[in-house]
């Protein structure tokens, strides 16, 4: 990784920092992006102590308003005439429906069109590396995922669990589509499944919902460095150079959700996310 550049968002704690601070072990430049000025700054400085690598920079940025996500592409395309490495981390579980300012429900916000836009933007400067990766962290609740057009903000009805598992299904669905519009090119697109990993994910729900995440991460979950060996491994494994519109667990290609296989559902889920993205200025 020596000399790439790699962007890792939500890179101030849990498996992004890890990957962050693996990534600038082995070379990289690394530009951490969290929403927190404060944890990023920290993050960024104790990488650089980790490793004595001193291109460790941080952006700040609320991925769930996509004015910020608009204006940190920006900023990156500016500072950075290429990106070999766009990791896409950072996500959430809310229990109780939110909306963001600029009206959009919190977890499509941030789980999915985050993800959308940001990648989009920086297409430009993933094609001028030697070759670019687009890595989303999805999650296996894929699987329990359902896409309910008629609703996927979950205006008529919301539940937490279910909106976060159809949005790690939008992340899957999304990295297919994309892999298949990039074919041709020297830009691979994958996604992954990072485990359940005891990090501050979930924290934020107040009561009952946040106090079963906490024991739950006690009890079950595997730790940072354990959750950032998959995501790793795909920015880093030479002999993923030509592995694209592929989903990931515990470092090997395996089969998806069948729903998150049908073409028309991607294309489908592709068209509306354009759609919202041109309605937001």
């Amino acid at each position: 990784m020596q000399d790439s550049v790699v962007l890792v968002t939500g890179a101030s704690g849990g498996i992004g920092f890890v990957c962050a601070e693996v990534l600038a072990a082995r070379g990289a430049q690394v530009i951490l992006v969290g929403r927190d000025q404060q944890k990023c700054a920290d993050a960024a400085a104790a990488i650089k102590n980790s490793t004595d690598n001193r291109k460790i920079s941080f952006e700040v940025a609320d991925l769930s308003l996509l004015q910020e996500v608009r204006a940190l592409a920006s900023r990156i395309l500016h500072k950075h005439g290429h990106i070999d490495v766009l990791l896409n981390n950072a996500g959430g579980f809310y229990r109780q429906r939110q909306i963001t300012t600029e009206g959009l429900e919190y977890t499509f916000a941030l789980n999915h069109m985050a993800y959308f836009v940001l990648t989009s933007l920086l297409l430009p400067a993933l094609g001028q590396a030697k070759q670019g990766r687009i890595i989303n962290v999805a999650s296996g609740a894929h699987r329990r995922g359902r896409m309910n057009f008629e609703d996927l903000q979950g205006k008529l009805a919301y539940a937490g669990w279910p909106a976060y598992c159809q949005s790690k299904l939008m992340n899957v669905m999304f990295t297919y589509a994309l892999a298949r519009q990039l074919e041709g090119t020297a830009i691979t697109a994958n996604s992954l499944h990072p485990g359940f990993v005891r990090s501050a994910f979930g924290h934020n729900n107040p009561g009952f919902a946040g106090l079963v995440v906490r024991l739950s991460q006690i009890l079950l979950a595997i730790s940072p460095e354990a959750g950032a060996k998959t995501p790793l491994h795909l920015a880093c494994a030479p002999e993923l150079a030509d592995s694209s519109g592929k989903y990931y667990e515990k470092s090997q290609a395996v089969i998806s959700s069948p729903e998150s296989l049908d073409t028309a559902a991607q294309d489908r889920l592709w068209q509306i996310s354009a759609e919202i993205a041109a309605s937001i200025p």
